[in-house]
């Protein structure tokens, strides 16, 4: 198993905690800042120089942040983590993946998606900025490049699929408020969302359950296939999507 953290130290805790509760020792933490695409870049040829074989890849990457902000790159933040990073690391590993089919590939997306509309004149933000839209926008376009990826994946070997964790109560977010308004915030927010052992679930579910091997192109809400906005089957806007996307990242179009 490997981990991907921003932090050492929070990873390191996260990795020792894996190995005591499952009793696996071969837990491996690579470090990534997920808003860089030269450290995705990075962790991407280091998984691909230590490991032979990928057979489950997990994208559960998210931030949420009330203020327009760039990357390193010069991209909105939001959708630069939520959306591309995800995206270039799975076109970095892809033949990692199909060398090692059968394979999964597990997209974290949200329900948040039936509210998005997107722009794709303005996919940056630029023209007014706001912290759900910038949120809904990110997850509608990693649904969009998610059911063209999985078309194109069919008789591969390996699947793809996404889900919807729900409300789940974790530190998303805690940034955007002052040290005070967290302990307020943490403690309304516990009470409403689920732990995240269980927001957990369905992405578990999608990674390991027999049920779902030869499943593709879905989209779970606990554990229950569900349709998603109707933008989203749009094939001409998931090529759009993709395209913009692929040179978001700079990666070449397929030939």
């Amino acid at each position: 198993m490997v981990i991907v953290a921003r932090n050492q130290t929070k990873g390191e805790a996260a990795r020792q905690e894996i190995q005591v509760t499952s009793g696996n020792t071969a837990v491996d933490l690579l470090l990534a800042d997920l808003s860089s695409q030269a450290s995705v870049h990075q962790l991407a040829a280091t998984f691909l120089e230590r490991y032979e074989h990928l057979h489950v890849l997990i994208n559960n990457a998210g931030v949420f942040l009330t203020k327009r902000t760039l990357t390193v790159d010069h991209l909105e933040m939001t959708f630069a983590v939520n959306h591309l990073a995800p995206f270039l690391l799975t076109q970095l590993l892809l033949e990692r993946l199909k060398a090692s089919a059968s394979a999964r590939i597990v997209n974290v997306c949200s329900g948040a998606h039936y509210t998005a509309h997107l722009q794709m004149q303005d996919l940056q933000l630029q023209q007014g900025y706001n912290v759900w839209r910038a949120y809904a926008q990110s997850k509608l376009a990693m649904l969009l490049c998610s059911y063209k990826l999985a078309r194109q994946l069919e008789g591969s070997g390996v699947t793809l699929n996404c889900l919807n964790p729900g409300f789940v109560f974790t530190n998303m977010g805690m940034s955007n408020v002052g040290p005070r308004a967290q302990s307020v915030a943490k403690a309304i927010l516990s009470c409403l969302g689920s732990s995240p052992e269980k927001g957990a679930l369905t992405s578990l579910y999608l990674a390991m359950s027999p049920e779902v091997e030869q499943v593709t192109g879905k989209y779970f809400d606990k554990l229950v296939p569900k349709r998603t906005s109707k933008e989203s089957y749009d094939q001409a806007l998931q090529e759009q999507v993709w395209a913009a996307s692929m040179q978001l990242v700079k990666l070449p179009m397929e030939a």
